[in-house]
């Protein structure tokens, strides 16, 4: 027979419950700001579903009534300086987080409201209303709230999406040697999303101070716990990861107050990260002011025996109780609490001219204006003012030959030498003599703090990596070890580094730096040798480059690492890596100017316009074609940084173009490109603007199969001789 020895968690899971002494031991302030607070914002919920009756809420209105126990008895805890993330019914997560910050203190039940609180009140209300006045200028709306000196660092429209970067934030306090704690909300139905999970396992390897808090309330839209997982108590995730981990009852704030005090005093004293699960519910279904038993997926009994449990009763009956309030000072506060919503809702209206009698329509003064629909996508670049732009043709001092992937790890060594905010994070990228390539060789050694090796798993760390961008205090490089893993990584790549700073109202700079690279050629086969620019190009938000030689890497690097906004650098392992250039002996603090290409031949007959490892392979055809051809070597590949100035020059000189990119066809860069070419420069062009690159399928493993695949310089020439001797 086997021996069968039972196991034990290596951390506690307890569940928490405040007891009658609890109760009676509370601080009379902590439970007046506590009623406050819940009136608050059970007032401004009702306000928010009263509007959306009226039409006037543009998208979705997701209600927290019946949830307020949970954020609210779980902020208090919190100071300024702690930073939260929300999801998308994050109302009442946003203003609790927003009143501690602006009443420390506290809020006396009897006392009329600061101008702080209502001010509060009516930019949130306004954001959620879609107005300039807004904390992000009306462009987050109900699903997208900031408030970045209060801490509130974004509610998340994404399932689960802002997890991982609430683990950044946690990370930059810890690691800035502050006592700081993040906290990030999510629910029941986001506890089951991959980078949530991939989350858990890298806060706790890493033992960030970061807490999970899901609220629990037995609904994704209408499927349950239990029918999603085999493992209903969600809070028992955390003994899979060695996660402190508390279960407690929602309706009662007291005790999410008391379970997240313990949690902070794990994660204040360096314990790592902890999980609470909070038992709540939302009185109204997924939208709008229904309930769920209106879509028949529960029962008037359960609501009910749920609104029995309300978390606004049972503080007051508490206060009531204790004398610390009566029940007419209760009462007058909800009416207060009521009027002050309705006349901020109504300072906002106006009659409508054109709607049926009594209808509103917002102020026209208070709609943004629709010039202000790009703003903000990107930085104005202000901050590379001053630094020193050097092109090749500049440098006058000694060169030396070097491998480009040895440029690529002494580049970033220097910076890092020079600037403690560099942060470098990926798979392998702390062994293996400098990761898989030898690209961060040396860094470990040098910077044992700031090079961080991660688990495989990209959604977690490339978010990670998204929190530490916009928390500020560091500037992240993240590295993917193949290009196919933007796939892995969409969801923290596309909808959250990228749209970050337009999301939330086009202000807070996202310094993020992400090497990407392309196993094109290596014979790794379909999942590993794609080229990823016509996929990041589509994606607003991000700037692109693409070094083909080692001079570039350096300048551009440097200009990336300087940049406040996201940039993707595409580094070319078979053709590039192991080639050798000339680079200053002894400098490597020079930039290349965004937006700014190269012309790396000159010629009168064609335009050939490429971009990394093919820019070599241009000049070859170009030779062996016998044609005279401009070659540009574009270096920026965003829509935003096209060198439109060097390439029109060039085309109304030849009137032929080529675009030669080594990809597949249905990822084409070169599809955009060549559209945007015909529009602009039409009347200059003497024929349609051709184009060279990959197949339709990926490349194979086979050697055969693969340079079959992708675009060789055989076929560039063939297309010059087809374009200009056609």
């Amino acid at each position: 027979m086997p021996t069968s020895v039972p196991l034990t968690p290596s951390t506690d899971w307890v569940e928490l419950s405040s007891t009658d002494e609890d109760w009676d031991a509370a601080d009379p302030e902590l439970l007046s700001t506590m009623l406050v607070q819940l009136h608050l914002v059970r007032a401004f919920e009702e306000e928010v579903l009263v509007l959306a009756s009226q039409g006037l809420i543009h998208g979705p209105a997701h209600s927290s009534i019946g949830q307020e126990g949970g954020a609210v008895g779980s902020c208090l805890s919190l100071r300024s300086e702690d930073q939260v993330t929300g999801s998308h019914r994050g109302h009442h997560q946003f203003l609790a987080k927003a009143f501690g910050h602006v009443a420390p203190k506290g809020i006396d039940p009897t006392a009329e409201l600061s101008a702080e609180i209502r001010d509060v009140l009516t930019r949130s209300l306004a954001e959620i209303c879609g107005l300039t006045a807004g904390f992000c200028r009306g462009r987050g709306g109900s699903m997208h709230l900031q408030w970045e000196e209060a801490g509130a660092m974004g509610t998340n429209a994404i399932v689960g999406g802002a997890v991982p970067q609430a683990a950044g934030f946690a990370w930059a306090d810890q690691h800035s040697g502050t006592d700081a704690v993040s906290v990030t909300y999510f629910g029941d139905g986001a506890i089951n999303i991959g980078s949530v999970l991939e989350t858990f396992n890298l806060a706790a390897a890493w033992k960030v101070p970061v807490c999970f808090f899901v609220e629990n309330n037995h609904y994704a839209v209408s499927t349950t716990p239990e029918e999603a997982t085999g493992e209903p108590r969600l809070s028992a995730r955390g003994i899979g990861f060695g996660i402190p981990s508390w279960s407690v009852d929602g309706m009662d704030p007291l005790a999410v107050h008391l379970a997240m005090e313990q949690a902070n005093a794990v994660m204040r004293s360096g314990g790592g990260p902890t999980i609470i699960e909070a038992d709540v519910y939302r009185y109204f279904h997924q939208n709008g002011p229904f309930p769920g038993s209106a879509f028949g997926y529960r029962t008037k009994d359960e609501e009910k025996g749920y609104r029995d449990r309300d978390p606004l009763v049972r503080v007051a009956a508490n206060l009531v109780r204790r004398g610390i309030l009566t029940e007419l000072e209760v009462s007058d506060l909800w009416s207060r609490c009521k009027a002050i919503m309705q006349e901020i809702a109504g300072s906002l209206l106006e009659p409508d001219p054109d709607g049926k009698p009594g209808a509103n329509r917002y102020k026209r003064e208070l709609l943004p204006d629709p010039e202000f629909v790009d703003v903000g996508v990107r930085g104005d670049l202000s901050e590379l003012d001053g630094v020193r732009y050097m092109e090749p043709g500049d440098y006058t001092g000694e060169l030396v030959s070097k491998k480009f992937v040895d440029v690529v790890a002494d580049v970033m060594h220097r910076r890092m030498e020079q600037d403690d905010r560099i942060v470098v994070m990926g798979e392998d990228v702390h062994k293996l003599k400098g990761g898989p390539r030898g690209a961060t060789r040396g860094l470990k050694a040098a910077y044992p703090d700031r090079v961080l090796g991660t688990p495989i798993a990209e959604n977690a760390f490339v978010g990670l990596a998204g929190g530490l961008s916009l928390d500020g205090r560091y500037r992240p490089v993240a590295e993917l070890m193949y290009a196919d893993f933007i796939w892995v990584s969409a969801d923290q790549l596309f909808n959250q580094v990228g749209k970050m700073r337009h999301m939330f109202g086009g202000d807070s700079p996202v310094p993020y730096v992400l090497r990407i690279k392309i196993g094109t050629g290596t014979g790794y086969g379909s999942q590993h040798s794609m080229d990823p620019t016509g996929i990041l190009a589509t994606a607003a938000g991000w700037r692109i480059i693409a070094p083909s030689t080692a001079y570039d890497y350096i300048g551009l690097m440097n200009t990336a690492l300087a940049c406040d906004d996201p940039v993707a650098v595409l580094e070319y392992d078979s053709d590039l890596y192991a080639s050798m250039g000339d680079v200053p002996a002894d400098d490597l603090d020079y930039y290349l100017p965004v937006g700014k290409s190269v012309l790396r031949r000159a010629g009168s007959e064609a335009t050939v316009i490429s971009y990394l490892s093919m820019v070599s392979r241009c000049l070859d055809a170009v030779e062996q074609a016998g044609v005279e051809a401009d070659v540009i070597d574009l270096r920026w590949l965003d829509h935003a940084s096209v060198d439109w100035d060097a390439i029109g020059a060039s085309i109304e000189k030849t009137g032929n173009v080529l675009i030669v990119e080594q990809g597949a066809a249905g990822t084409s860069y070169g599809a955009w490109l060549s559209d945007e070419i015909q529009r602009r420069y039409f009347d200059w062009l003497d024929a349609p603007v051709a184009r060279v690159h990959g197949g339709e399928a990926s490349p194979s493993v086979s050697k055969v199969l693969e340079q079959a695949a992708i675009a060789q310089t055989a076929d560039i020439v063939d297309a010059l001789v087809d374009l200009v001797k056609g």
